[in-house]
């Protein structure tokens, strides 16, 4: 059984970590990725876990007990599968709140998605003190478990850490990456409570996976902005991606949806936007004309309006555009008409893109942050 624990442990620390990770994007999509809304998504987790640490060995003294440690594992599984399902119309709300410049609304959309979180946190972070408690038999030993049963949750939580962010997210999205952890890790409680109490008393709990299931088809279903004049969104590794159609443009968004990042009309290309900045490049120079640009490179790509329009000021010289989300371009050459002959798009990182070139280029645009955030 000892061994089931320590698997428990790890699956704990796999779940805390993805549930965390997980949160920053479920938030960020709305509030944006800026440090504030980071440093206040960690600081908070820590004090949620902090007080399941203090809990978790005061419930393990009290009642040590295998049906209470997986109860606890269960209830914290379970309420971290809630969590996005509850927050959807908080966020919807606090989406249409951004763009309305409510900033009080706003504030207290995150305030109250970042208290659905108390529960599961604190649950999660009761384990493993719980499991120490559990699996110490002698004193003499009490260093050694404690040691492993940490260093096997941190193992868990590293792998937590990309999980999410390299696999689940990209395929399943946010609120499915919740559910799926959800449904796994009380999958291990269940299978706990039938080795230490017996199969029959696991029936108590289905409950839990099946509520939840049926949550999710009710509540998951539906764009997850509102947005008016939205023709498609997607999750991908880097970005929460939507594209609307306004008034015969296509815009492209980002994240929390501050700026537009590309704009498209098939009969116009003059934007009044920044883009059309790059294209004074040459004139920075004496006796540099725009025929003498031979080459360019864009970093920071994203569907490509810069790119259309240099190729008509220019002509069509080579363009070199980086970008490091690949789902963007697709949705670039889909809805932005970004399928010129002379650009070549590179999903990678601008930075690495151009060091690792052995291209020349007479005009380098750098476009590689979003608004409003400082560059880099």
């Amino acid at each position: 059984m000892r061994r089931y624990l320590y698997f428990s442990v790890f699956s704990s620390g796999l779940v805390t970590l993805t549930v965390e990770l997980t949160a920053s994007r479920l938030l960020g999509n709305v509030f944006g990725t800026s440090n504030l809304v980071w440093a206040s998504i960690i600081g908070l987790i820590l004090i949620y876990l902090t007080a399941g640490y203090f809990l978790g060995g005061k419930l393990a003294d009290r009642r040590p007990e295998s049906k209470v440690f997986f109860s606890v594992m269960l209830w914290g599984a379970f309420t971290a599968g809630i969590v996005p399902l509850a927050s959807r119309p908080l966020l919807r709300g606090a989406a249409s709140a951004f763009d309305q410049l409510k900033m009080g609304d706003l504030l207290g959309s995150f305030v109250v998605v970042m208290v659905l979180f108390v529960i599961p946190i604190t649950l999660l972070g009761m384990v493993s003190p719980f499991a120490i408690r559990l699996a110490i038999t002698r004193p003499e030993e009490a260093g050694a478990i404690s040691g492993r049963i940490y260093a096997i949750s941190t193992l868990g939580s590293f792998i937590g850490t990309f999980l999410p962010v390299l696999l689940l997210i990209p395929v399943l999205g946010t609120t499915n990456t919740f559910i799926t952890a959800s449904l796994f890790l009380m999958a291990v409680a269940l299978i706990g409570l039938g080795k230490s109490e017996g199969w029959k008393k696991v029936l108590v709990w289905l409950w839990m996976p099946l509520l939840l299931g049926l949550f999710a088809v009710l509540w998951a279903s539906g764009a997850l902005k509102n947005t008016p004049g939205q023709v498609f969104e997607a999750e991908s590794a880097y970005n929460y991606i939507e594209v609307l159609q306004q008034n015969g443009y296509t815009k492209l968004r980002l994240n929390d949806g501050q700026g537009i990042h590309s704009i498209y009309h098939p009969d116009d290309l003059d934007y009044s936007g920044p883009w059309k900045q790059f294209l004074a490049g040459p004139f920075f120079y004496p006796g540099q004309r725009p025929e003498d640009v031979e080459g360019m490179a864009i970093i920071g790509l994203a569907a490509g309006t810069t790119a259309r329009q240099a190729t008509a000021v220019f002509g069509a010289l080579p363009i070199d555009g980086y970008e490091i989300d690949p789902e963007i371009i697709e949705i670039g050459q889909e809805y932005f008409g970004m399928t010129m002959p002379n650009l070549t798009a590179y999903a990678v990182d601008g930075r690495w893109g151009l060091y690792t070139s052995d291209h020349q280029y007479t005009l380098i645009g750098v476009d590689a942050y979003r608004p409003p955030y400082i560059p880099w």
